[in-house]
């Protein structure tokens, strides 16, 4: 296949009349469309306006995706005990199923084409099936959660870590390595030490697994942490081995100099959520700090429930600007930088080589957006667009690995309808109260 329009190949290249062609599941040839044209004339020749890798969602809630919109104007303590995860804990396996279907729907539509993401506790195995059905390529984790939890989540910690070897066992790597694992304590609130030190233990006996997790999101998760432990939270996940460069931590709203130093010294990767850090009021992440220090940051939506939508390019341009705002630097996080979290930073940060750029003999995850509308007109600079104007809802086409998961803005991996009808009917059979 030949794909062509204006190749944004990454934060640096960007071809005008350009070409991305691609082979089964690999990119073999980047350029120009005159010279692609010449040397693979026997390609299927689709022209879109816009070409450029699919994003990476670094950190997101797939099925949290039934509860959009259930607690608006919530601090994130409450927001999660009182309503987020009473709603989790009442899923049935078919309800989590659709609401996975959901989360990985909407990724798709909008371009997202790896993500990070953050399942529950209990029927994790029917987010794993959706990923596999709908071909989006993912790093998911059951939750672990054996301490201050509410009825329905809390675990026996022996258990919990004996589900995840399970999971892990059934579906890392699977389906030639798109789909791969991350041990996933909800955080250090409701897991205890033996929990968290299990969740190192699983990631160094297997390899090519990650762990992923929430740290420092909110002042008041930090005082709890260090009312328990003695420690500052990324002190206290430092010690039981949960940093590193196999690690991922949500948020990082919150810390100060000297966690900071742990986490450019251990290569932890930090994702920065700004949508949800301002609508739960958790404050504003130091990211232009992390990036000074060299820390891998990537960009992730979190969950419907506290966004309320996964468009990777609306938390593109929050980044930006939530950084401007609060360093009273224009220059702060430019466009090109933002770009960069969103797509290498992130396939960094999920562990997937060869993902992230539009290069030959890179795989083959690329999206393509129209341009051909007034918010589109006119662009002056092409990445400029990308970030700060354009909208999930521009993305027509979305392939992950070689194959095309949407053309026309029609989802060809699901019945896209279906998803939906099924998500309203179990929605609104919620017990909310």
């Amino acid at each position: 296949m030949l794909l062509s329009g204006t190749v944004v190949a990454d934060s640096e290249t960007v071809i005008h009349d350009g070409a991305v062609v691609v082979e089964d599941d690999v990119i073999v040839a980047v350029g120009e469309r005159a010279a692609c044209l010449e040397q693979y004339p026997d390609h299927v020749h689709e022209t879109y306006d816009v070409l450029m890798p699919g994003t990476v969602g670094a950190h997101v809630h797939s099925v949290q995706s039934l509860g959009r919109g259930i607690a608006d104007d919530t601090e994130l303590l409450d927001w999660l005990y009182e309503y987020v995860l009473p709603m989790e804990a009442s899923l049935s396996a078919e309800e989590m199923r659709t609401a996975a279907e959901l989360g990985y729907l909407e990724l798709i539509e909008s371009g997202t084409t790896t993500c990070i993401d953050h399942l529950s506790v209990a029927h994790a195995a029917e987010a794993f099936e959706a990923a596999r059905e709908l071909g989006i390529r993912g790093r998911l984790g059951k939750v672990i959660m054996d301490k201050d939890s509410p009825p329905g989540l809390l675990e026996d910690t022996d258990e919990a870590l004996a589900e995840s070897e399970r999971l892990i066992r059934r579906y890392h790597g699977i389906d030639d390595g798109r789909i791969q694992y991350a041990v996933t304590p909800r955080f250090a609130v409701s897991c205890t030490e033996a929990a968290l030190r299990g969740a190192r233990v699983l990631a160094d006996t297997y390899d090519g697994v990650m762990i992923h997790t929430h740290a420092s999101e909110n002042r008041g998760e930090i005082a709890a942490v260090e009312e328990d432990t003695g420690r500052r939270n990324i002190h206290w996940l430092d010690e039981v081995g949960l940093t590193g460069e196999d690690v991922v931590l949500a948020h990082c709203v919150w810390t100060d100099d000297s966690e900071r130093a742990v986490l450019a010294e251990t290569g932890t990767n930090v994702t920065y959520c700004p949508s949800s850090n301002m609508k739960l009021a958790s404050g504003v992440a130091p990211v232009l700090d992390y990036l000074d220090r060299g820390i891998n940051v990537a960009l992730g939506n979190d969950g419907p429930p506290c966004n309320n939508t996964l468009d990777p390019f609306t938390e593109m341009r929050q980044a930006s600007l939530l950084q401007k705002v609060d360093r009273l630097e224009p220059q702060a996080l430019p466009a090109k930088t933002v770009f960069e979290m969103a797509t290498i930073n992130g396939a960094q940060a999920a562990g997937f080589d060869r993902v992230g750029k539009l290069r030959e003999g890179w795989t083959a995850d690329v999206i393509a957006l129209e341009t051909d509308i007034t918010r589109a007109t006119p662009i002056h600079d092409v990445l400029s667009h990308l970030v700060f104007a354009a909208h999930g809802d521009d993305v027509q086409f979305t392939m992950v690995d070689g194959d095309v998961l949407m053309r026309d803005g029609e989802v060809l991996a699901a019945d896209a309808a279906a998803i939906r009808a099924r998500a309203r009917e179990f929605a609104a059979d919620l017990d909310l109260e």
